[in-house]
């Protein structure tokens, strides 16, 4: 049982870590440029949170699992949620590092705000632990999905991507 609680554990941070590779060089040239507001967190502590908040998540969704018995039709709409807002989460980077799409990045954002939400909701009844560990995760989005705002209405001439 250990393998499946370290593999839907991890699995969050295989995304989350493809994301930062392929867009790492974007992020000291590009994102240095643009115009933030005063409150956007340091680069560095942006690994450190989602280090903390993909564990969190992964071992949630473990939990949720192994209360639905598996891959049962139980599951499907709780790890359903989860996994699509977990598609979501990795598309963020590309779009906005990658692509340099601040309108893309936007949509991406708002819509895993809305997911994200879901999955702990559909999560709650099923266990209460697993929902209480989203909640820094969403406490996060809020605080990236703010910043995506501002930096999307404080830099119009990015708004469309490195393509247009």
């Amino acid at each position: 049982m250990w393998a499946y609680t370290v593999g839907f554990t991890v699995l969050p941070h295989v995304g989350g870590f493809l994301g930062w590779f392929i867009n790492r060089k974007e992020i000291p040239v590009w994102y240095e440029k643009l115009k933030k507001p005063s409150w956007c967190p340091p680069r560095k502590i942006f690994p450190v949170a989602w280090t903390v908040l993909y564990t969190g998540m992964g071992y949630a969704s473990y939990l949720i699992w192994k209360d639905l018995g598996g891959c049962s039709s139980k599951a499907v709409i709780p790890l359903g949620l989860y996994g699509a807002q977990l598609a979501l989460n990795w598309a963020w980077p590309p779009f906005f590092f990658g692509a340099q799409n601040l309108k893309m990045a936007l949509i991406d954002i708002l819509l895993l705000d809305g997911l994200a939400i879901g999955t702990l909701c559909s999560w709650y009844p099923i266990n209460k632990i697993a929902a209480l560990l989203m909640v820094p995760y969403l406490g996060w989005l809020a605080m990236a999905t703010c910043l995506t705002i501002c930096i999307w209405k404080d830099n119009p001439e990015q708004k469309t991507g490195k393509s247009e």
